[in-house]
């Protein structure tokens, strides 16, 4: 192992990224609570890195289907050129009106795949009925963290990584 900045890496932190549905085998209960964050409302915010190397963020609409969480986009964005030069994002679930958010602050990091398997893509069309044409990109999962409040004391933190169980830190 080495260290970063006084921090030792994990071994998961070099581990292959995993698919969702790699997620939901292992981690069920938590990935059900992403599931509903993000289900809870359309529109979601994902990060890519520019051309520069500096961050964009831009709004987005995600899919759970088939095992599978689906970044759909129009043609030519900027944010799926982003994703084709370095295929690395961060996504935010949208955290709704006020301050309640209900099921707590959801984010999911790792690469994006973009997907030109006709068949794949026609699948998605069907349950989907995107506008055409888009791009569409399947994620791989390097990490997944929840934040919530615990009653009304505690700060909890679940992080999930690849060939890593659930990590739960509680802060008061």
């Amino acid at each position: 192992m080495s260290a970063t900045h006084g921090l030792t890496e994990s071994p998961a932190e070099h581990a292959d990224p995993a698919r969702w549905g790699t997620f939901v085998a292992a981690e069920s209960s938590l990935a059900r609570s992403v599931e509903e964050r993000f289900g809870a409302f359309t529109h979601h915010v994902l990060a890519t890195l520019r051309k520069d190397g500096s961050p964009r963020t831009t709004g987005l609409e995600v899919r759970f289907l088939r095992g599978e969480l689906w970044l759909g986009m129009m043609p030519d964005s900027l944010k799926a050129l982003d994703l084709r030069r370095d295929p690395r994002f961060a996504l935010q679930a949208n955290p709704g009106p006020g301050t309640a958010m209900g099921g707590g602050d959801v984010r999911i990091s790792g690469r994006a795949v973009e997907v030109d398997d006709g068949a794949a893509k026609a699948a998605y069309v069907k349950e989907v009925e995107p506008p055409e044409p888009f791009h569409l990109f399947r994620t791989e999962l390097t990490e997944v963290v929840r934040t919530y409040v615990e009653d009304d004391t505690y700060l909890v933190v679940e992080i999930w990584k690849p060939g890593e169980p659930v990590r739960t830190l509680r802060r008061t």
